[in-house]
């Protein structure tokens, strides 16, 4: 067992690229210490450790960096071999790369856009965020956890469904996750939730709303203003 000895992770608190990870070191039983920081303000720690695109999660294991949530993800399951993340047959280990890139890169992004858009925009995201859940209500396919038994790779990246979409459907007045419409993730969604290692790090649910009530405001005055400029 490779030692914990050396282990920081620089973050910021509602990030869920920097939740996943959390929960990963957590399920590891992993050591380590937390930095917090400010991405509206980035330390020259975070730019020294991140000098291609200065963001969160940084993994810092015996003074080497790691960047990108899913690569960090990785790399703990690869150092750390206890709790294994990702299935040790290689067909089962790509199909959950893919679903975990499919929950990264469409899902999480398509609930994002539905977020920060209005119009017909807002109603295209909302869509599509229905269609890519649907895929994954059918790969979920009554296991328990994406992983089969216990949680693994997939239900770290995806895990924001848990937690962060509700926040911000209930911003955007919409209704993406209809819990009669997708049966398996109502289901999964609780005994994610509920586990005690993940449920110790999940965001202040009032601290979100206002933090992405915010964030919402902001990105609609900026693309308000451009429009108004043409």
């Amino acid at each position: 067992m490779a030692e914990s000895q050396g282990v920081k992770l620089l973050g910021f608190w509602v990030s869920p690229y920097v939740i996943r990870v959390k929960w990963a070191l957590k399920l590891k039983g992993v050591e380590h210490e937390y930095i917090e920081e400010d991405i509206f303000n980035k330390s020259p720690l975070l730019l020294e450790l991140n000098p291609v695109h200065g963001q969160v999660p940084v993994l810092v294991h015996d003074g080497k960096p790691i960047s990108e949530s899913i690569v960090i993800l990785e790399y703990i399951d690869q150092v750390w071999k206890q709790i294994p993340l990702l299935p040790q047959d290689p067909f089962e280990r790509a199909k959950a790369r893919f679903w975990a890139k499919f929950a990264a890169e469409k899902l999480q992004q398509y609930a994002w856009k539905a977020l920060c858009s209005r119009g017909e925009e807002h109603e295209r995201a909302v869509k599509s965020s229905i269609e890519a859940l649907e895929k994954m209500e059918e790969e979920l396919n009554g296991k328990k956890y994406f992983g089969g038994d216990k949680i693994g790779f997939v239900d770290l990246v995806a895990g924001f469904l848990s937690y962060q979409l509700p926040v911000y459907e209930e911003i955007a007045c919409m209704n993406i996750l209809d819990s009669s419409k997708f049966p398996a993730i109502t289901k999964w969604i609780d005994s994610f939730r509920n586990h005690p290692l993940i449920e110790q790090e999940l965001p202040p649910k009032d601290k979100m709303l206002a933090y992405f009530s915010k964030r919402r405001k902001e990105i609609l005055l900026v693309e308000n203003q451009n429009a108004s400029r043409k």
